[in-house]
């Protein structure tokens, strides 16, 4: 039997929409103010795709980028895995049709629907599949087209998301010290009617009346949703500090789940930490639900922001209700 080997992330890339909708913008089309929603999320402006594109179109050119800053071939993928819950279609996998249009032809595909904790409950599936060398490289896809299935009548949600994606390519560690070192995943499923879409399953199939009365776009209970996340942040974060004897000191940069600045803030300010410790670019894009962590580790790579060495945390958070958090050394 072989022994476990550490996997680590080779390389980003990230798909944004040209179109911006900004405040202003949802001023003509809601009830709503710029002031009252940079206030209560800290959200500027967002992307959204266009009619005709799909969640696999936005993924293609994030996975495509991801693969070439790897260095990797298509080919030499072994597992496609997206994390959405906005896919092209129910049946087939969303995962298939970006594996067949990025040519990875020797690789398996499959979707996993954790909302926004998608892209670290994908990144978990993947780092173990490097581990037990199952696969050498697996490509990674968080990727989510809100516009679609969000009310623009509802002021409290569609002010709230944008659409975007972002991939990582895993594969194995030459050096033991470098890559994920840590994965923490948990759920309530308790809160699951939290964060939904009502219709459209098997528990409500769709009928004339589910499509009238709006039960097919995202329905969300703030208050709730907002009282688990400003605490599950700083838990899990807490959690694996404390059992791999580390300190917020040793972590260069933080990369949370885009959300809502507050829940940001909150988890600073719980561990006496300044803002600039978390990344943040919800302001420019929303909440791209699975998008978030990975377009938001790209861009921290671009600008500068993590080096060889240091120890990152990408912490998601979101619908289910549930959570995640993968701890690496780069």
């Amino acid at each position: 039997m072989r022994s476990l080997r550490r996997a680590k992330i080779m390389g980003t890339g990230m798909y944004l929409p040209e179109k911006r909708l900004t405040n202003a913008d949802l001023e003509k089309m809601v009830d709503t103010t710029d002031e009252w929603i940079v206030t209560r999320s800290g959200i500027r402006e967002r992307r959204i795709a266009e009619p005709d594109q799909a969640v696999s179109d936005l993924a293609v050119p994030a996975a495509q980028m991801a693969l070439k800053n790897a260095g990797i071939a298509p080919e030499q993928i072994g597992c496609v895995i997206l994390a959405s819950f906005t896919p092209d279609r129910t049946i087939s996998a969303t995962a298939c049709i970006i594996q067949h249009k990025l040519g990875c032809k020797n690789a398996g595909a499959f979707d996993i629907e954790v909302a926004c904790s998608g892209f670290i409950y994908a990144t978990t599936l993947g780092r173990s599949l490097i581990e037990t060398h199952v696969c050498d490289y697996v490509l990674v896809i968080g990727a989510d087209i809100l516009s679609k299935v969000i009310d623009f009548t509802d002021r409290n949600t569609c002010v709230l998301f944008g659409d975007g994606a972002g991939a990582v390519v895993l594969g194995p560690s030459a050096n033991e010290d470098e890559g994920i070192f840590d994965v923490l995943l948990g759920a309530d499923g308790g809160g699951a009617d939290h964060i939904t879409i009502p219709a459209g399953g098997t528990q409500m199939p769709t009928t004339v009346k589910t499509v009238e009365d709006r039960l097919h776009y995202v329905k969300i209970n703030g208050k709730e949703v907002f009282k688990f996340s400003t605490k599950i942040v700083g838990d899990m974060i807490e959690q694996v500090l404390t059992r791999n004897n580390l300190t917020l000191d040793n972590v260069k940069l933080i990369i949370p789940h885009q959300a809502n600045i507050r829940i940001i803030e909150s988890a600073a300010k719980r561990f006496n930490c300044p803002m600039d410790k978390f990344f943040i670019n919800l302001d420019r894009y929303g909440n791209t639900v699975a998008g978030t962590i990975p377009i938001g580790l790209h861009e921290a790579l671009g600008e500068g922001k993590i080096n060889k060495g240091d120890i990152v945390l990408l912490a998601g958070f979101g619908g289910g209700l549930t959570w995640g958090l993968v701890a690496m050394k780069w």
